[in-house]
């Protein structure tokens, strides 16, 4: 399977990484496509991109507020939506990426794309960056309300 590229815009600041698109947004062709997943309600409360607009317009709230929105795999094999099941991936090229962009912090959505990073990307990278473990927007991560979710996301609004 094959992800998406970058959300980017000119004045990007800072990154948000999943770990690879779920099988909802890959029959879309949009990032976070399923509805009970709560990144979208994340971006409302950050920067007002909120599933309540169409897709186009939330893509360019992000690139308009310096989010920028990526996954950590290019291409991987997986069985249904799930990371844990992630297998062969291949990672995007982040030197070439954050030579181009350079980012002032970058946020993970859930522990499979920090740990990923981590371990394939970080080594890579010349300079260190502000790295943020956040909690997955996933609806399989139920450990968490909504409402506490949100609280942790926010923190990316100090770097905005």
């Amino acid at each position: 399977m094959e992800g998406f590229p970058p959300i980017v815009g000119m004045n990007p600041r800072i990154l948000i990484l999943g770990a690879f698109p779920g099988e909802e947004s890959l029959k879309q062709g949009e990032y976070y496509a399923h509805p009970r997943n709560l990144f979208w309600d994340m971006m409302e409360c950050i920067c007002g991109a909120g599933r309540d607009k169409d897709y186009d317009t939330r893509v360019t709230i992000l690139k308009n507020t310096g989010i920028c929105l990526w996954d950590l795999l290019k291409s991987c094999r997986r069985d249904g939506s799930s990371d844990v099941h992630i297998r062969n991936g291949h990672c995007n090229d982040f030197d070439k990426f954050l030579s181009h962009y350079p980012m002032e912090a970058v946020f993970f959505n859930g522990k499979k794309a920090e740990s990923l990073f981590r371990r394939r990307v970080l080594p890579e990278l010349p300079a260190s960056l502000p790295l943020f473990l956040l909690p997955s927007t996933s609806p399989a991560n139920a450990r968490m309300t909504k409402d506490d979710k949100i609280r942790r996301w926010c923190i990316i609004k100090r770097y905005l």
